[in-house]
């Protein structure tokens, strides 16, 4: 009998790993659409503003000869 609900058993974990592998596979296409989309966005911000967004001001400071 222990043999039934151990094969019973592993039937179901199997079951189970089986549909966590394709809601993480889903998730995965989610995530790589919204990255990809994020890019697009990424490109045409920094193609409309020359490439200026998101990087540092530096400031150019002038030293005075006495």
């Amino acid at each position: 009998m222990g043999a039934v609900v151990s094969c019973i058993r592993a039937i179901f974990q199997s079951i189970g790993s089986c549909l966590m592998a394709i809601v993480n596979a889903i998730g995965a296409v989610f995530h790589a659409i919204i990255n990809g989309f994020v890019s697009v966005f990424d490109i045409i911000i920094s193609c409309l503003t020359c490439g200026r967004s998101g990087r540092r001001r530096t400031r150019t400071r002038t030293r005075a000869t006495v």
